[in-house]
């Protein structure tokens, strides 16, 4: 999963906009289909660098990585934020969607937990 709204240093998105997102959608059809790979990490699976259709792109590869980069704290920040937006629609929620949110917690806690 990449973080698309992640700003440099300078304030600047990191990744170029709208009109390159069709290189990650490619990746995400091929991954389904069957023909491209990914690494797992702490909040999914993300794409491998010789999967994505990155020729031309006139971005550095430093911020394409940066893009890819997981903040932990970050990522515990948002999930803690989402608690209440989803405690509204416990009831109707599809399970899938808290199974998932629950999956990626578990897996924040134990990459941190590495990282000690």
């Amino acid at each position: 999963m990449v973080n698309w709204f992640r700003r440099g240093p300078d304030g600047s998105f990191l990744w170029p906009g709208f009109g390159e997102n069709m290189r990650i959608l490619k990746w995400i059809i091929d991954r389904a289909r069957g023909r491209a790979g990914a690494s797992e990490n702490a909040i999914g699976w993300v794409p491998k660098w010789a999967d994505l259709p990155l020729k031309d792109l006139a971005v550095p590869m430093e911020d394409v990585e940066d893009a890819q980069t997981i903040d932990f704290a970050e990522w515990k920040r948002e999930l803690a934020d989402q608690d209440a937006f989803f405690e509204q629609f416990k009831a109707t929620m599809p399970k899938e969607i808290v199974y998932e949110r629950e999956i990626i917690r578990s897996r924040l806690r134990r990459m941190i937990a590495k990282k000690r």
